[in-house]
């Protein structure tokens, strides 16, 4: 304990030093040597010391008697001892030991924003649903959705023209109240909401009329939005200073558009890469052949060499998606897929066997039965 030691040299203070340094150096003191946070030998030793030494300096009272007394003058008043005092776990008042976890945790009832300051507008999100071939190549398109914007009669204020908004008496402008309370602890203070202002820190005694104190209004935006080249599903773009109004002169925030896009029927799309099929028959596989195939930029050319096998893939360069950022387009992969006819006439089948027997090899032909040569004949 500190009971044989000077209470300012505890604390590293001079005798003259103010309150707010006082409460300063017992703060850094108490977060290096509290027990949750520092384990080494004699951490809660001086703890108890530094706790036990801001007790009397905090307070005006026992600090006059204990310069005047030393602490011969303190009567049994200071000291940690382990004991629940009236002002709280280990004699500092809940306000202070506050401010330490305030330190500890990055936050706290003291840590506030001015209510008055300028605050930035909240972000806003739009959902944009677009076809396939208009993330390929880009567009423009309108849209409209509701967002608070600055009233154009008080300019934001909230006030009738003319008129001003007052600071708050009951909070003084800090839009937060300081309530004591009394518990089993000793007196507990804890910050909340101003009653009277609802935290904005002013009163308004006129309020605007057109948007009824509020200073803000709810209107639909009407937009021309550029949708850019190789937009993909997910994806999004930011509009800055389409979102909601700021407060108290504060910029307006960010309309953020996320694009959702409709599936093709004729393509799919991995990043950068276009994937499609095209039906070819055994003979153009067998004896190769020159067709066309869709991209999403048009038909072109694509050359089938002979002997190609099934769902053997092919690369057009440069017929793919286009990057955001300019630059390089991706290709199209093209996968043949041989298709089989279900049916064949008689000189297509005498051809067939023909072909076999050219090479040198024998097959059995099925039959087909009554009831599918009866579909046939209806189909």
């Amino acid at each position: 304990m500190a009971a044989n030691r000077d209470y300012y040299d505890v604390l590293g203070v001079s005798r003259d030093a103010s309150d707010a340094e006082i409460s300063k150096a017992y703060r850094k003191l108490a977060k290096k040597y509290h027990p949750d946070l520092n384990h080494e030998a004699g951490a809660e030793e001086k703890y108890k010391e530094v706790n036990e030494a801001y007790e009397v300096l905090h307070d005006p009272q026992k600090r006059q008697q204990y310069d005047q007394f030393g602490q011969a003058g303190m009567n049994g008043q200071g000291g940690f001892g382990g004991q629940y005092g009236g002002q709280g776990f280990g004699g500092a008042d809940f306000g202070d030991f506050g401010d330490i976890f305030s330190s500890f945790f990055g936050g706290g009832a003291r840590q506030q924003v001015d209510p008055t300051a300028p605050q930035r507008g909240a972000d806003l999100d739009y959902t944009m649903t677009i076809d396939f071939m208009d993330a390929i190549k880009g567009k423009t398109s309108e849209i409209s959705y509701s967002r608070s914007t600055t009233c154009e009669v008080c300019k934001g204020s909230g006030a009738e023209k003319g008129t001003h908004p007052i600071t708050c008496d009951k909070c003084g402008g800090s839009g937060m109240m300081t309530i004591t309370q009394r518990s089993v602890l000793g007196m507990i203070q804890r910050q909340t909401t101003c009653d009277k202002c609802a935290g904005s820190g002013v009163i308004i005694q006129h309020p605007c009329q057109s948007c009824h104190g509020k200073g803000v209004k709810t209107q639909k935006q009407t937009l021309q939005v550029k949708v850019p080249a190789g937009i993909d599903n997910g994806q999004q773009i930011r509009l800055a200073g389409q979102g909601e109004a700021g407060k108290n002169g504060g910029p307006y925030g960010d309309l953020y558009i996320v694009f959702r896009v409709r599936p093709s029927k004729d393509f799919t799309r991995r990043g950068q890469t276009i994937y499609t099929t095209v039906p070819i028959s055994f003979a153009q596989a067998t004896l190769g052949d020159e067709i066309n195939v869709k991209t999403v930029y048009g038909d072109t050319k694509l050359k089938i060499p002979a002997g190609t096998q099934p769902n053997q893939k092919f690369t057009l360069k440069e017929k793919g998606v286009q990057s955001l950022r300019g630059g390089s387009t991706g290709d199209q992969v093209t996968t043949v897929e041989i298709v089989i006819p279900k049916s064949i006439n008689e000189a297509q089948r005498k051809a067939l066997l023909e072909f076999v027997k050219a090479s040198g090899g024998s097959i059995a032909p099925q039959e087909k039965g009554f009831f599918e040569r009866l579909k046939e004949k209806l189909s």
